[in-house]
């Protein structure tokens, strides 16, 4: 990949343009518009997730010629797409990442998109078409934030001050209880969108972040712009996030090293 003088390569800039145009075209002018439907898992998709995605392969393949796993797929196409793309590369594609506030008009979505090899994601962006906030990385060479190197707030140094991104609904019934009765941090938030989670969590927006169990396209990005902006995440089950399962993986992360272990200490006492 060449690299460019902000740090970005061209690779990275021109997957950053080609997800801001397809969000102009296809996502915004259909936001608070468009009529809906449920998918086979009860999860929802729309005309807008449809034409993101067709057109988003569209333009990624024209700059790399490599499989595409899109949400908007079934399972069997998905398996395939993974298998034919696991050495040579493959694009995962989240077109709409929060359905459910974009047909509702909640200003908290996202169109992401990362580049796989050998199972672990090495470039990825995450775009919030509302905020226009273009979070990016690539594996060993930083996070950016529309353009710049991402400057991480501070975060809290202990769980007791911090804010805390959780997912309740996919945690087991005992840990759910416990963050609900007795919460270990000061303030809980969940807005819908996890690719969104992953870089406000960047960006020391969230202190920490659980969530029991996102997909392959909910996490492939927005982990790696977690990790070049020199976070922290780890499974339910495993310390190292690569070790979950492909397709559902848990997460637990922080920007804050002391606080990561804090968090997840206090998470596996729980489960």
């Amino acid at each position: 990949m060449t690299r460019t003088p902000t740090g970005m390569s061209a690779t990275l800039k021109a997957v950053i343009a080609a997800v801001k145009l397809v969000a102009s075209e296809e996502i915004m002018p259909r936001y608070k518009k468009v009529a809906h439907q449920r998918k086979s898992d009860g999860s929802l998709c729309t005309e807008a997730d449809i034409a993101s995605q067709e057109a988003l392969t569209r333009k990624l393949q024209a700059i790399l010629n490599v499989p595409v796993v899109g949400e908007e797929m079934d399972r069997a196409e998905q398996e395939a797409h993974w298998a034919q793309g696991l050495e040579s590369g493959l694009w995962c594609i989240d077109p709409i990442d929060g359905t459910s506030n974009f047909v509702r008009g909640l200003p908290y979505f996202a169109v992401s998109v990362a580049l796989i090899r050998n199972g672990r994601s090495v470039l990825g962006v995450v775009y919030d078409p509302v905020g226009e906030e273009a979070f990016a990385a690539e594996l060993g060479k930083g996070a950016f934030l529309n353009g710049e190197r991402l400057q991480s707030r501070a975060t809290a140094h202990t769980l007791s001050a911090a804010l805390a991104n959780v997912d309740l609904k996919r945690l087991d019934t005992r840990l759910a209880n416990q963050i609900a009765t007795q919460p270990p941090f000061s303030s809980q938030r969940n807005f819908g969108a996890c690719t969104l989670d992953w870089c406000y969590t960047a960006a020391g927006r969230f202190d920490a972040y659980l969530h029991g169990g996102q997909k392959l396209w909910d996490y492939a990005a927005g982990s790696l712009i977690l990790q070049e902006a020199g976070g922290h995440a780890a499974c339910l089950e495993h310390d190292e996030f690569a070790q979950g399962p492909v397709w559902q993986r848990s997460a637990i992360a922080a920007l804050d090293a002391q606080l990561f272990d804090e968090w997840k200490a206090w998470i596996r006492a729980q489960h």
